[in-house]
């Protein structure tokens, strides 16, 4: 397969309204979307899920920008790629880090090849699902109220899990509140690395909720202390942030850091390291979920392929684009029904970008050939 193209776009997106975490609020989503042409004219698309400021990672849209122009397009313009899996197992090793760049790039390779296949995406990672179920992450309001109205809102949408998101002072009388309206519904919290090991009562308190899990309560970067919390709750803790790797997967199991894991597609590097944790964590008996980062309906396709696969056994982040926009970029835009999300069965990711959609939003674009 060779890439005789590639072409990097600045989009940007309005949220229908501000999404709060212990980060801060985002209001919009500005994201690289990156479209790779084969010789033979067949484009893969995927996008960067790099923030605009580092919060989240160290990762931001411009240091994606620059690596992607100045070391991995280059790589990949000048190379025969005869497998997806090449990329991070060959060509990429050399370069550290910067895992966001080579998942976007790596990305519109793979729906590339799963089209050159004329197969799913899904079907070319190895998944065995025709539908998905999905939950629904909920930011931090301005009231409890407002997120009671929230999860009544979703619930009657027929969303399968409730994530709420949490931080000191704003965790245990929202959980309370939400449980003794809600006793039943399939519920967690997650904390984006907001406490230390100090709030050990306070995290202990959540045990009392039969919560689904608790996401990544302590540093971003931490394995040692979720070890230790984890043998002091019942509640399972599931990793984010700490995760990104095959290799921090098998440590944080090792140690017994958390019970469950989240798998982000551009935390960890791409759809080839997504599928070696899932194998890892299926023999180990980890369940895993499909996280989100407020992608466009093009990131949104490649997490409904890597949920398809076997292992992928709790809803994920991946809700509908109604959600959160008010106009995605995809035709058909990716829907929910009653919390179910059918996996596309056209070539590649099954979603068709919309060109008309894609310049309305593109704030500056820049294509590169092999010189």
């Amino acid at each position: 397969m060779k890439i005789k193209q590639v072409i990097l776009r600045h989009l940007k997106l309005d949220l229908l309204e501000p999404f709060t975490t212990s980060f801060g609020t985002e209001y919009n989503r500005d994201f690289i979307l990156v479209e790779a042409k084969s010789d033979d004219g067949i484009s893969g698309w995927a996008e960067s899920v790099a923030m605009l400021d580092p919060l989240y990672n160290e990762e931001t849209l411009k240091t994606n920008w620059h690596i992607l122009e100045d070391y991995l397009i280059p790589i990949i313009l000048k190379n025969e790629i005869k497998h997806p899996d090449e990329l991070s197992e060959k060509y990429f090793t050399h370069i550290r880090g910067n895992y966001m760049a080579k998942a976007a790039l790596e990305g519109a390779v793979w729906d590339l090849y799963a089209k050159k296949q004329n197969a799913s995406l899904s079907s070319v990672l190895g998944g065995t699902k025709k539908k998905i179920e999905v939950g629904v992450s909920i930011g931090i309001k301005d009231s409890i109220d407002s997120t009671l109205d929230m999860i009544e809102t979703r619930l009657g949408e027929g969303y399968k899990r409730f994530k709420l998101k949490i931080k000191p002072g704003w965790d245990v009388e929202l959980i309370d509140k939400v449980r003794k309206v809600y006793p039943e519904i399939p519920l967690m919290a997650d904390a984006n690395s907001a406490y230390t090991l100090q709030d050990i009562d306070r995290l202990s308190a959540l045990d009392d909720f039969n919560l689904m899990m608790i996401e990544q309560p302590l540093a971003y970067n931490d394995i040692i202390d979720h070890a230790d919390l984890q043998s002091r709750l019942k509640t399972p803790i599931c990793l984010d942030e700490s995760i990104h790797s095959l290799e921090d997967a098998r440590k944080a199991i090792k140690l017994g850091s958390c019970k469950i894991i989240n798998i982000k597609i551009g935390r960890v590097g791409g759809l080839t390291e997504s599928k070696k944790i899932h194998d890892l964590c299926l023999e180990h008996e980890i369940p895993l979920w499909c996280g989100g980062m407020l992608e466009s309906g093009i990131g949104r396709a490649h997490n409904i392929a890597i949920t398809s696969l076997p292992n992928f056994t709790l809803p994920g982040d991946t809700a509908a684009s109604s959600l959160y926009w008010a106009e995605d970029i995809t035709d058909p835009e990716v829907t929910v029904e009653n919390g179910i999300i059918v996996v596309p069965e056209l070539p590649g990711i099954g979603y068709e970008p919309s060109m008309e959609k894609i310049n309305k939003y593109t704030i500056h674009s820049q294509t590169y050939h092999l010189s």
